[in-house]
Protein backbone atom coordinates (compact mmCIF):
# COMPACT_ATOMS: atom_id res chain seq x y z
CA UNK A 1 0.00 0.00 0.00
CA UNK A 2 1.21 3.50 -0.80
CA UNK A 3 1.98 5.10 2.60
CA UNK A 4 0.92 8.62 1.55
CA UNK A 5 -2.44 7.45 0.26
CA UNK A 6 -2.93 5.23 3.31
CA UNK A 7 -2.36 8.26 5.53
CA UNK A 8 -4.91 10.30 3.60
CA UNK A 9 -7.40 7.42 3.70
CA UNK A 10 -7.16 7.24 7.52
CA UNK A 11 -7.82 10.97 7.74
CA UNK A 12 -10.84 10.64 5.45
CA UNK A 13 -12.55 8.14 7.76
CA UNK A 14 -15.47 9.26 9.92
CA UNK A 15 -14.30 9.61 12.59
CA UNK A 16 -10.74 10.13 11.41
CA UNK A 17 -7.94 7.88 12.67
CA UNK A 18 -4.98 10.21 13.38
CA UNK A 19 -2.88 7.58 15.15
CA UNK A 20 -3.04 5.22 12.19
CA UNK A 21 -2.44 8.12 9.80
CA UNK A 22 0.68 9.05 11.78
CA UNK A 23 1.91 5.45 11.53
CA UNK A 24 1.66 5.66 7.75
CA UNK A 25 3.63 8.92 7.86
CA UNK A 26 6.35 6.99 9.68
CA UNK A 27 6.08 4.16 7.12
CA UNK A 28 6.82 6.68 4.37
CA UNK A 29 10.18 7.26 6.03
CA UNK A 30 10.80 3.68 7.20
CA UNK A 31 9.68 1.01 4.69
CA UNK A 32 10.38 -1.69 7.27
CA UNK A 33 7.59 -0.45 9.50
CA UNK A 34 4.53 -2.69 9.74
CA UNK A 35 1.64 -0.51 10.98
CA UNK A 36 -0.34 -3.64 11.96
CA UNK A 37 2.35 -4.50 14.52
CA UNK A 38 2.31 -0.96 15.91
CA UNK A 39 -1.48 -1.24 16.29
CA UNK A 40 -1.00 -4.43 18.28
CA UNK A 41 1.55 -2.59 20.43
CA UNK A 42 -0.85 0.27 21.16
CA UNK A 43 -3.58 -2.23 22.03
CA UNK A 44 -1.26 -3.84 24.57
CA UNK A 45 -0.27 -0.45 25.94
CA UNK A 46 -3.95 0.46 26.35
CA UNK A 47 -4.47 -2.59 28.51
CA UNK A 48 -1.44 -1.68 30.62
CA UNK A 49 -2.84 1.81 31.12
CA UNK A 50 -6.30 0.48 31.97
CA UNK A 51 -4.88 -1.79 34.66
CA UNK A 52 -3.50 1.24 36.51
CA UNK A 53 -6.49 3.59 36.28
CA UNK A 54 -8.72 4.38 39.27
CA UNK A 55 -12.41 3.54 39.23
CA UNK A 56 -13.82 6.91 38.18
CA UNK A 57 -16.18 8.16 35.46
CA UNK A 58 -14.48 8.36 32.03
CA UNK A 59 -14.58 12.19 32.04
CA UNK A 60 -12.31 12.17 35.12
CA UNK A 61 -9.73 9.75 33.75
CA UNK A 62 -7.78 11.89 31.27
CA UNK A 63 -5.23 13.15 33.77
CA UNK A 64 -4.81 9.71 35.42
CA UNK A 65 -4.28 8.28 31.92
CA UNK A 66 -1.45 10.73 31.24
CA UNK A 67 0.07 10.09 34.64
CA UNK A 68 -0.12 6.37 34.00
CA UNK A 69 1.73 6.81 30.70
CA UNK A 70 4.36 8.80 32.60
CA UNK A 71 4.64 5.95 35.12
CA UNK A 72 5.23 3.66 32.14
CA UNK A 73 8.19 5.92 31.23
CA UNK A 74 6.68 7.91 28.35
CA UNK A 75 8.56 11.20 28.43
CA UNK A 76 9.52 14.18 26.30
CA UNK A 77 12.63 13.45 24.26
CA UNK A 78 15.46 15.64 25.54
CA UNK A 79 18.10 14.61 23.01
CA UNK A 80 20.20 17.50 21.69
CA UNK A 81 20.04 17.85 18.81
CA UNK A 82 16.58 16.35 18.52
CA UNK A 83 16.37 13.67 15.84
CA UNK A 84 13.49 12.56 13.57
CA UNK A 85 12.84 9.54 15.77
CA UNK A 86 11.21 11.95 18.25
CA UNK A 87 8.34 12.37 15.76
CA UNK A 88 8.24 8.94 14.06
CA UNK A 89 5.43 7.30 15.97
CA UNK A 90 6.64 3.69 15.89
CA UNK A 91 9.99 4.80 17.31
CA UNK A 92 8.27 6.90 19.97
CA UNK A 93 6.28 3.81 20.98
CA UNK A 94 9.43 1.69 21.14
CA UNK A 95 11.66 4.23 22.93
CA UNK A 96 8.91 5.88 25.00
CA UNK A 97 10.46 9.24 24.16
CA UNK A 98 9.05 11.83 21.79
CA UNK A 99 7.92 15.37 21.11
CA UNK A 100 4.76 16.56 22.90
CA UNK A 101 2.65 16.07 19.77
CA UNK A 102 3.87 12.50 19.30
CA UNK A 103 3.15 11.68 22.93
CA UNK A 104 -0.26 13.35 22.57
CA UNK A 105 -1.12 11.18 19.55
CA UNK A 106 -0.39 8.09 21.62
CA UNK A 107 -2.43 9.40 24.57
CA UNK A 108 -5.34 10.27 22.28
CA UNK A 109 -5.36 6.78 20.79
CA UNK A 110 -5.25 5.12 24.22
CA UNK A 111 -8.03 7.44 25.39
CA UNK A 112 -10.14 6.55 22.34
CA UNK A 113 -9.73 2.84 22.98
CA UNK A 114 -10.72 3.30 26.64
CA UNK A 115 -13.65 5.66 25.89
CA UNK A 116 -12.01 8.53 27.77
CA UNK A 117 -12.90 11.96 26.31
CA UNK A 118 -9.79 13.85 25.24
CA UNK A 119 -8.93 16.30 22.44
CA UNK A 120 -5.75 17.80 21.01
CA UNK A 121 -4.97 21.53 21.33
CA UNK A 122 -2.56 23.11 18.85
CA UNK A 123 -0.72 25.37 21.28
CA UNK A 124 2.07 27.43 19.64
CA UNK A 125 5.49 25.83 20.01
CA UNK A 126 4.08 22.94 22.04
CA UNK A 127 1.05 20.65 22.00
CA UNK A 128 -1.54 20.24 24.72
CA UNK A 129 -4.64 18.20 25.47
CA UNK A 130 -8.07 19.09 26.76
CA UNK A 131 -11.01 17.28 28.31
CA UNK A 132 -14.08 18.76 26.58
CA UNK A 133 -15.73 21.25 28.93
CA UNK A 134 -12.82 21.44 31.39
CA UNK A 135 -11.42 24.77 32.64
CA UNK A 136 -7.81 23.67 32.14
CA UNK A 137 -5.51 22.01 29.62
CA UNK A 138 -3.26 19.01 30.14
CA UNK A 139 0.42 18.58 29.32
CA UNK A 140 0.88 15.31 27.37
CA UNK A 141 4.30 14.98 29.01
CA UNK A 142 3.18 13.88 32.47
CA UNK A 143 -0.38 15.17 32.73
CA UNK A 144 0.17 18.48 34.53
CA UNK A 145 -2.87 20.78 34.57
CA UNK A 146 -2.39 24.16 32.92
CA UNK A 147 -4.71 27.07 33.65
CA UNK A 148 -4.65 30.40 31.81
CA UNK A 149 -1.65 31.77 33.72
CA UNK A 150 0.29 28.55 33.13
CA UNK A 151 -0.49 28.72 29.42
CA UNK A 152 0.74 32.30 29.28
CA UNK A 153 4.02 31.32 30.94
CA UNK A 154 4.42 28.38 28.56
CA UNK A 155 3.83 30.65 25.56
CA UNK A 156 6.48 33.10 26.76
CA UNK A 157 8.97 30.25 27.15
CA UNK A 158 8.21 28.95 23.66
CA UNK A 159 7.94 32.19 21.68
CA UNK A 160 9.63 34.88 23.75
CA UNK A 161 8.59 37.91 25.85
CA UNK A 162 6.58 39.62 23.08
CA UNK A 163 4.15 36.71 22.63
CA UNK A 164 0.49 37.31 23.45
CA UNK A 165 -1.87 34.54 24.46
CA UNK A 166 -5.00 34.36 22.30
CA UNK A 167 -8.15 32.29 22.57
CA UNK A 168 -7.23 30.59 19.29
CA UNK A 169 -4.15 29.11 20.99
CA UNK A 170 -6.39 27.09 23.31
CA UNK A 171 -8.82 25.64 20.77
CA UNK A 172 -9.08 21.94 19.87
CA UNK A 173 -7.66 20.87 16.51
CA UNK A 174 -8.78 18.12 14.17
CA UNK A 175 -6.94 15.07 12.90
CA UNK A 176 -5.79 16.69 9.65
CA UNK A 177 -4.36 19.68 11.53
CA UNK A 178 -2.47 17.34 13.85
CA UNK A 179 -1.00 15.40 10.92
CA UNK A 180 -0.03 18.60 9.16
CA UNK A 181 1.74 19.76 12.30
CA UNK A 182 3.44 16.37 12.67
CA UNK A 183 4.64 16.73 9.08
CA UNK A 184 6.04 20.18 9.85
CA UNK A 185 7.88 18.77 12.85
CA UNK A 186 9.40 16.00 10.76
CA UNK A 187 10.31 18.41 7.97
CA UNK A 188 12.27 20.50 10.47
CA UNK A 189 13.94 17.51 12.12
CA UNK A 190 15.08 16.01 8.82
CA UNK A 191 16.37 19.38 7.64
CA UNK A 192 18.39 19.75 10.83
CA UNK A 193 19.71 16.24 10.20
CA UNK A 194 20.79 17.31 6.70
CA UNK A 195 18.48 14.88 4.90
CA UNK A 196 16.71 16.97 2.27
CA UNK A 197 15.11 14.05 0.42
CA UNK A 198 13.34 12.86 3.57
CA UNK A 199 12.43 16.43 4.51
CA UNK A 200 10.87 16.89 1.06
CA UNK A 201 8.39 14.08 1.75
CA UNK A 202 7.10 15.97 4.77
CA UNK A 203 7.19 19.36 3.04
CA UNK A 204 5.03 17.97 0.25
CA UNK A 205 2.62 16.36 2.73
CA UNK A 206 2.23 19.67 4.59
CA UNK A 207 1.04 21.32 1.38
CA UNK A 208 -1.20 18.37 0.53
CA UNK A 209 -2.94 18.27 3.92
CA UNK A 210 -4.15 21.85 4.09
CA UNK A 211 -3.65 25.50 3.31
CA UNK A 212 0.13 26.05 3.46
CA UNK A 213 1.47 29.21 5.05
CA UNK A 214 4.38 31.45 4.12
CA UNK A 215 6.90 29.39 6.08
CA UNK A 216 5.69 26.16 4.44
CA UNK A 217 6.44 27.52 0.98
CA UNK A 218 9.76 29.02 2.05
CA UNK A 219 10.84 25.75 3.67
CA UNK A 220 10.01 23.72 0.59
CA UNK A 221 11.72 26.30 -1.63
CA UNK A 222 14.90 25.93 0.45
CA UNK A 223 14.73 22.15 0.12
CA UNK A 224 14.38 22.43 -3.66
CA UNK A 225 17.32 24.85 -3.72
CA UNK A 226 19.49 22.28 -1.94
CA UNK A 227 18.30 19.62 -4.38
CA UNK A 228 19.04 21.89 -7.36
CA UNK A 229 15.45 22.05 -8.63
CA UNK A 230 15.13 25.72 -9.67
CA UNK A 231 11.69 25.49 -11.29
CA UNK A 232 10.18 23.87 -8.21
CA UNK A 233 11.96 26.43 -6.03
CA UNK A 234 10.49 29.22 -8.15
CA UNK A 235 6.97 27.82 -7.72
CA UNK A 236 7.20 28.00 -3.92
CA UNK A 237 8.91 31.39 -3.90
CA UNK A 238 6.14 32.83 -6.07
CA UNK A 239 3.50 31.46 -3.69
CA UNK A 240 5.46 32.76 -0.69
CA UNK A 241 5.54 36.19 -2.31
CA UNK A 242 1.75 36.15 -2.66
CA UNK A 243 1.40 35.40 1.06
CA UNK A 244 4.09 37.80 2.31
CA UNK A 245 2.98 41.11 3.85
CA UNK A 246 6.35 42.38 5.04
CA UNK A 247 7.87 44.86 2.53
CA UNK A 248 11.48 43.98 3.34
CA UNK A 249 10.83 40.26 3.00
CA UNK A 250 8.88 40.82 -0.22
CA UNK A 251 11.93 42.61 -1.63
CA UNK A 252 14.19 39.72 -0.63
CA UNK A 253 11.85 37.21 -2.26
CA UNK A 254 11.66 39.28 -5.44
CA UNK A 255 15.46 39.47 -5.60
CA UNK A 256 15.76 35.75 -5.05
CA UNK A 257 13.28 35.09 -7.86
CA UNK A 258 15.21 37.43 -10.13
CA UNK A 259 18.45 35.55 -9.42
CA UNK A 260 16.75 32.28 -10.35
CA UNK A 261 15.99 33.77 -13.76
CA UNK A 262 14.10 31.58 -16.16
CA UNK A 263 16.51 28.69 -16.34
CA UNK A 264 14.83 25.40 -17.35
CA UNK A 265 14.41 22.71 -14.73
CA UNK A 266 17.20 20.15 -14.60
CA UNK A 267 14.89 17.35 -13.47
Amino acid sequence: MNPRQACLDRLALSPAAPFEAALWVAAEHDPRLQPAQALRDIAGLSQQVLAGLPEKPPAELAQPLLRRLSDLDFREDDDLPLRPRAALLHQVLARRRGQPLSLALIALEVARRLDIPLAGVGFPGYFLLRVPGADHLLDPCGGRRLYTGDCRELLLRQLGPQAQLHVSHLQPVGATQMLQRLSRNLRTLYLHAGDCLEALKDAERVVQLGQPNLLDHLSRADIYRHLDCPQAERFDLEHALLLCEDPAQRLQLSQRLHRLGTAPALH
